[in-house]
Order: C-alpha cells, then sequence, then structure tokens
C-alpha cells in the first residue's frame, strides 16, 4: 500500500513549528481513544512513531521544516479504507496546530 502523506504549510519557523509539534501525538491520542502510541522518537526535525489504532499498527515519521511540516503514514490494508478521510482530518488539525497566533 502506499504512504498517506500529508504537507502543511506554515510561516512559523522551523523551532517554533518543532514546539508545536512535539505534544501533538500525545494531544491525538488523548483526543480518539482508539490511538494508542507505541513509539515516538525524535531526532531533530523529525520524528519517527508507531502508533495502534482498533487492533492495527500505523507507522509514520513526520519531518518539519521551516515552512512547512510533511508527514507519512503507512496504514495496514484493513485501515487503508479510511485514508483520504483521515488525511483530511490530519490536514485540518495540523493547519489548526500550525496557524500563527
Amino acid at each position: 500500500m502506499a504512504p498517506i502523506v500529508v504537507t502543511v504549510s506554515h510561516h512559523l519557523g522551523k523551532e517554533e513549528a518543532i514546539r508545536r509539534m512535539k505534544p501533538a501525538l500525545g494531544k491525538a491520542a488523548e483526543a480518539f481513544p482508539v490511538l494508542k502510541i507505541e513509539e515516538e522518537i525524535w531526532s531533530g526535525n523529525r520524528v519517527e512513531f508507531r502508533v495502534r489504532a482498533v487492533g492495527q499498527v500505523v507507522s509514520g515519521n513526520c519531518d518539519v521544516g521551516e515552512t512547512s511540516v510533511r508527514l507519512e503514514l503507512t496504514l495496514p490494508w484493513l485501515l487503508h479504507k479510511f485514508a483520504a478521510t483521515a488525511q483530511k482530518i490530519i490536514a485540518g488539525r495540523g493547519q489548526a496546530l500550525l496557524e500563527k497566533k
């Protein structure tokens, strides 16, 4: 299966975007009780993660750049039918998180 890729532009600069992104996975798990974080490893401006959703493992990574954030998710075939919905939700929440305030 091809990965889901979501890119969100921002005007925050890399450091501020990283600061906002670091707690994002934990907040997503709080908002969606079916989501359990199994691994989250930050290295500079990149995070590698693995979560479990409804018993299925989803892995991915996120690269935070100076003007954009690029998220790549690999879904198991069972969850792939929800890919378009997941992509819209992630893009919307990402845009809200990275809005200049």
